[in-house]
């Protein structure tokens, strides 16, 4: 009979000790007994060889040694047991986007990974791929693309379907990839195009698809035929197109390759919570290890070969604007901190442009002026919201001063000047004191509430400030309700209150009207007493 003992790691490597010399006394062979405790042979041979006095001190040495990945064991058994299938690179991968800062090599991870399936005797379940030879293509000289789509668990348990496009340049290997949540248009493929060589910095001079129905419209007797918007947008960017033929795998099987890689490592039992955030870790993955890995062809890092590449790349004119016969124009979604992204920079919107009840997407335009000028309008022919000179440099955060919070004046500074504005100042500080105190994080954003309504209703921040303290309304938006339903009673009591008819003389006549107490208590909701 075999034992099982408690869950630490001294008695389960200990168990395995007694459950192999048990087997041993049995007369199983080693490969039997590894076999049967799902062990590796050499593992088997080191445990005959030791006492158990020194399996447990060898074990304590261990123990106390520990090991670099051992504050991560928890999250590596966890993906181990619901994910059986995972690889050692994988759960690297995953390390890594939980962990940026952590700094360890895939060696070590695979060793530990095995040493935690021997331990919790989680086999890994293989899944086989098929891979063929591609010819070599010359730098510059082709880009391969393809569509892919996957099925994801998402964060409320539910699953979503999930769908992208992938590029590969021929050459250097180098990656690109983009995800939507609904099946791709023939715009939303030109929209990728322009996105990809942008993320490139250039084009080649042909590009490998099969025979997608986004693209072609037939095979008539031996010549394809392209859908009058790809072809027009072939026409303007003036790329050659190779369409592959049915039954002719060798000419895009490096593209079928990274479709198989992208589903394979990026989205296998990755969980999904939004589409945004979704394709940001899509190319975190990207820079991380889709580009980053010794490819097994080439044996080179395509993210080391890709700069020589790019050299040889077509250079590419300004992302195709509205004015453009193929689309009606480029597009782009606002982040939550109000940017969009535009040849691997970030340029501001206004603060607030970003909506999470709305659409986000905005449409680009880049000037053909001296230095060349971004244009982002909300509507296509709309008013422009943003305008950015465009900057060469890659990873920067290009942002308007009049995009972002005013923080010329601190936080103190800005509620000394609105205490300013009211006859009881001790009570007003204490006021904004107690919102700031309730609202840390959003300090600023309640004193502009109240500033804006200061500004609109000057004259009823008295009464206002005193029905808050009153009510326990701590709040810049109740703040700024009051104000205006103060405001609102005065309209409708001045519109019932009709004055009396003067008929003119030749003397200016001033006419000064009076109400009574009740009107002034029962617009601040008191009592007359």
């Amino acid at each position: 009979m075999l034992f099982y003992w408690g869950d630490s790691v001294l008695e389960e490597k200990l168990m395995l000790y007694l459950n192999i010399q048990q087997l041993h006394q049995r007369k199983f062979k080693v490969s039997q007994i590894a076999q049967e405790l799902k062990v590796s042979r050499p593992t088997v041979y080191k445990y005959l060889k030791m006492t158990f006095e020194e399996t447990k001190a060898y074990m304590e040495q261990l123990q106390g040694k520990g090991k670099k990945l051992d504050p991560y064991r928890d999250w590596i058994i966890a993906w181990l047991e619901e994910y059986p299938h995972l690889s050692a690179a994988q759960i690297h991968d995953w390390l890594l986007e939980r962990y940026p800062d952590l700094v360890v090599g895939e060696s070590t991870v695979r060793a530990y990974v095995k040493e935690m399936r021997e331990i919790y005797q989680i086999d890994k379940k293989v899944i086989i791929r098929q891979y063929e030879a591609i010819p070599e293509q010359p730098m510059g000289k082709q880009i391969q693309v393809d569509w892919g789509e996957t099925k994801q668990k998402t964060t409320e348990k539910n699953e979503i379907k999930l769908y992208f496009i992938a590029f590969v340049l021929a050459h250097s290997r180098y990656k690109y990839m983009e995800w939507q949540g609904r099946p791709f248009t023939t715009n939303d493929a030109i929209r990728c195009h322009e996105n990809a060589f942008q993320f490139y910095g250039g084009r080649t001079e042909e590009i490998v698809y099969d025979q997608d129905r986004l693209i072609t419209v037939s095979e008539n007797s031996g010549q394809l035929l392209l859908t009058s918007e790809f072809q027009s947008y072939v026409n303007e960017r003036k790329f050659k197109v190779h369409l592959c033929r049915k039954a002719d795998p060798e000419s895009k099987g490096m593209i079928e390759n990274v479709v198989k890689y992208i589903k394979g490592n990026f989205a296998d039992s990755r969980v999904f919570s939004n589409i945004e955030d979704w394709n940001n870790r899509a190319l975190q993955w990207l820079h991380r290890t889709g580009n980053q890995h010794v490819h097994q062809t080439t044996k080179k890092r395509p993210a080391e070969v890709f700069p020589v590449e790019k050299q040889h790349l077509q250079p590419v004119s300004s992302p195709l604007s509205h004015e453009s016969v193929i689309t009606p124009s480029i597009t782009r979604n606002i982040s939550k901190d109000n940017t969009i992204r535009f040849k691997s920079n970030r340029y501001s919107v206004p603060l607030g442009t970003y909506s999470a009840a709305s659409d986000n997407e905005v449409f680009i335009e880049v000037t053909s002026s001296q230095p060349p000028t971004l244009i982002i309008r909300k509507q296509l022919d709309g008013e422009v919201i943003a305008e950015h000179s465009i900057s060469n440099e890659k990873g920067k955060l290009i942002q308007h001063l009049h995009h972002i919070r005013d923080r010329s004046k601190g936080i103190e500074e800005f509620k000394q000047q609105l205490v300013s504005h009211f006859e009881d100042q001790k009570r007003a500080t204490s006021y904004l004191n107690e919102i700031c105190l309730r609202y840390p994080r959003y300090r600023r954003d309640q004193l502009i509430i109240i500033q804006n309504t200061i500004e609109k209703y000057p004259m009823w921040i008295e009464a206002t400030l005193t029905k808050c303290i009153i009510d326990k309304l701590y709040s810049a938006n109740d703040f700024r309700d009051i104000a205006n339903h103060q405001n609102a009673l005065q309209t409708e009591c001045t519109q019932k209150v009709k004055p009396p008819f003067i008929k003119h003389s030749g003397k200016d006549n001033i006419i000064v009207t009076t109400r009574s107490l009740t009107a002034y208590t029962s617009i601040l909701g008191g009592d007359s007493q």
